[in-house]
């Protein structure tokens, strides 16, 4: 079984701590025509549970810029999409 290769990027904190992140998936939205990222730093919070982020960003440049999720429309689209990947993955392991 071959491996999937895994995307990573850093990113700069504002105290200047570089954080290595990695990208679970992308997608693009038909209803707002934007790109977006969901990404992890493997951290966890209180519970034990990964921390999932997402953010729009352009693919294709060799140079990224995420650009924050700020209405809550768009944050239902990607809650969306998580519950159909999480609801697959379950699936998946259950086989």
């Amino acid at each position: 079984m071959n491996e999937l290769e895994r995307m990573t990027f850093k990113v700069k904190t504002d105290d200047g701590k570089e954080i290595e992140c990695e990208v679970l998936f992308t997608f693009e939205s038909e209803e707002t025509n934007k790109n977006y990222m969901v990404y992890t730093d493997n951290t966890t919070d209180e519970e034990g549970n990964t921390k999932v982020y997402a953010a729009i960003y352009t693919p294709g440049l060799e140079t990224q810029k995420l650009i924050p999720i700020e209405t809550e429309a768009e944050w239902n689209i990607i809650q969306k999409i998580l519950d159909e990947v999480m609801a697959e993955s379950n699936n998946d392991e259950n086989k």
